[in-house]
């Protein structure tokens, strides 16, 4: 029998901006939109929040997110891998 495909998932990068519990981290991420009126881009935000299994991330990594099933209250997405790590101040 074939092999049903999943769909396509939603996948999103971000800079991570809180270490929120265990296994929990929040996720920023940038995008712009036009000004209706005067098309200039305007920076916007979303945080969400995100699942983080093995505690790998921290402050300041840049992240590949991914959409899953609700894993909590809050949580829809799951870290897929880190990109860049923050560099460390000692």
């Amino acid at each position: 029998m074939a092999e049903v495909q999943r769909k396509f998932r939603k996948s999103i990068v971000g800079v991570v901006t809180s270490r929120s519990g265990d296994k929990s981290i929040k996720v920023t991420y940038f995008y712009k939109v036009p000004h209706p009126l005067y098309h200039k881009e305007i920076r916007r935000k979303t945080v969400i929040h995100v699942h983080d299994e093995k505690n790998e991330c921290a402050l300041g990594d840049k992240v590949e997110v991914a959409e899953t099933r609700p894993l909590s209250k809050m949580k829809r997405f799951r870290v897929v891998r880190i990109i860049e790590k923050a560099p460390v101040t000692a």
